[in-house]
């Protein structure tokens, strides 16, 4: 998908336009950062033929002026958003800190429920969701924000499918991602959908950022829960594991690689992760599965044993629990649809309640 909308985006004549619609926020980090990819993509794009400037970003917002001050920086909106005419390739909602009031400006509502017929592509970055929300965009659709939001958002709109897990998901033309840094991997799968791999992974070097996050897109991952140990030899014992998802993970082994009785081990273990042993050995194993089945055409037996299940009918049972579909279902989500798009995003949703403390 990403390498036929990468040539059909390099055939069309001029710029994409973006317009990224920046509401008052103590963070500046999804700001700047889809900022810094869409300028860098530029650059990425001249350097590797001579093509002109990929996007043509405006910034606009509730009035022309400072939207914010971040430790003395400012970002300076040059246009109102009612000003902005025509059509639009991607239109971007910015976050905001308390969305109460966003969703109460019933100007700005109607406003984007006007304009989305506009834009081939419409994004929210993290609580921009609520915006779309209360425009009636999101109705019937999946979508998710950052974790702290998720319930209130789910309350809120009913009719939104909200999904807690993944860092951002694609429900046809609409994206929503979850909190700060979440803001930068859709970015990077925006750009690589436009224009291809190369591109984006030419964008991912230079901010020195992972193309896809190595353990799936979630905002919950064993990958990210490695952060959560005090100790030392736990996290590299974890890091190991999500390394070697087929080899033994029993608690007796797993005890041996940190020089632990078994029994304080799993004791230790239970209270720094939030989970027991088997749990994350569980999640790691599904998530190696996952990737396996995004990435690559093997068979469920061979990833099944690879991922240290043993047999495709204990992968299918490990996937049903904590996926909520099988991994046949799951693969086929990932292939094209009619309209093109992907029926549903790569690294879809666990549906077990994270633990610990998250990622941003």
């Amino acid at each position: 998908m990403a390498a036929r909308a990468g040539r059909d985006a390099a055939s069309r004549p001029g710029p994409l336009r973006v317009a990224l619609m920046t509401m008052p926020t103590s963070e500046a980090i999804d700001i700047v950062g889809t900022l810094d990819i869409l300028f860098l993509a530029n650059n990425a794009l001249r350097s590797a033929g001579g093509r002109g400037p990929g996007y043509a970003v405006e910034i606009v917002a509730a009035a022309p002026g400072a939207i914010s001050r971040w430790a003395g920086l400012d970002l300076v909106a040059r246009r109102p958003y009612h000003a902005l005419r025509g059509p639009i390739d991607t239109l971007i909602i910015g976050s905001v800190d308390d969305p109460t009031p966003l969703t109460r400006n019933t100007r700005l509502v109607a406003w984007v429920r006007r304009t989305a017929p506009r834009a081939r592509r419409i994004v929210a970055l993290c609580t921009g969701a609520f915006l779309l929300a209360e425009a009636r965009l999101l109705e019937g659709r999946r979508a998710t924000t950052h974790w702290t939001f998720c319930e209130e958002l789910a309350r809120r709109y009913p009719r939104v499918n909200v999904d807690r897990e993944p860092i951002f998901i694609q429900d046809r033309n609409i994206y929503t991602s979850a909190g700060s840094t979440a803001s930068m991997d859709l970015m990077l799968a925006l750009v690589e959908e436009d224009f291809g791999r190369r591109v984006a992974l030419a964008v991912a070097t230079s901010l020195v950022l992972f193309l896809k996050r190595p353990a799936g897109q979630a905002q919950f991952s064993a990958q990210l829960s490695t952060q959560l140990a005090e100790r030392q030899p736990l996290r590299d014992l974890q890091a190991w594991m999500i390394d070697n998802p087929g080899n033994d993970l029993s608690v007796p082994a797993l005890a041996r690689r940190v020089a632990m009785s078994a029994r304080n081990f799993f004791r230790v273990f239970t209270r720094e992760i939030g989970m027991t042993p088997a749990q994350f050995v569980q999640r790691t194993r599904v998530e190696a599965a996952r990737r396996m089945l995004e990435e690559t055409r093997r068979s469920a037996d061979d990833i099944a044993h690879r991922c240290g299940f043993g047999t495709a009918e204990t992968m299918r049972a490990a996937f049903q629990r904590r996926v909520g579909m099988s991994p046949q279902t799951y693969r086929a989500r990932l292939l094209p649809s009619a309209d093109g798009h992907r029926r549903q995003p790569v690294g879809a949703a666990f549906r077990e309640r994270p633990t610990g403390h998250a990622p941003r």
